[in-house]
């Protein structure tokens, strides 16, 4: 994520991601073998928080509105989930700091699987079922770990 950070956006480089925050999750409900990308938009997230970067932020809360909207989750269920991640759980990555893959990784795994357990707990509570656990979710953990290593 640094690398595309410390370059300077150009007018390309920005439509690109706007398109991408717009249509992807639209493609998601269409292609169910699209990875989700919510760990990676999630570490995004606290990215830009952490280092006070609103655009940044912007593009992460609402490709995850976005992705809510198209999959028919709970609303505002990823934002909570990595704000309570960025709270209680980032705080303690950040002794990681010489480490350039461990807090990027981690945080990955700890985003999702917060986001998971807040999705099992509104099912439990609502008696409803938003996701179904399976391979799937497995593959896009993978992938979201991947996105957030090489870029």
């Amino acid at each position: 994520m640094n690398i595309l950070i410390k370059k300077s956006i150009t007018p390309l480089l920005l439509l690109l991601g706007v398109l991408f925050v717009l249509l992807y999750p639209m493609l998601i409900s269409i292609y169910v073998f699209l990875p989700l990308c919510i760990g990676a938009m999630g570490y995004l997230l606290v990215y830009g928080i952490d280092k006070n970067k609103p655009l940044i932020v912007l593009i992460a809360i609402v490709y995850a509105l976005n992705l809510e909207i198209n999959l028919s989750l709970p609303l505002f269920m990823i934002v909570i989930s990595v704000l309570l991640f960025t709270i209680f759980i980032y705080p303690y990555l950040k002794h990681f700091g010489r480490c350039k893959i461990c807090q990027p990784l981690l945080s990955v795994l700890f985003i999702d699987g917060m986001y998971l357990a807040c999705l099992f707990s509104y099912d439990f509570i609502f008696q409803t079922q938003s996701i179904v656990l399976d391979k799937i979710l497995l593959y896009s953990l993978i992938v979201d770990m991947l996105i957030v290593v090489i870029v």
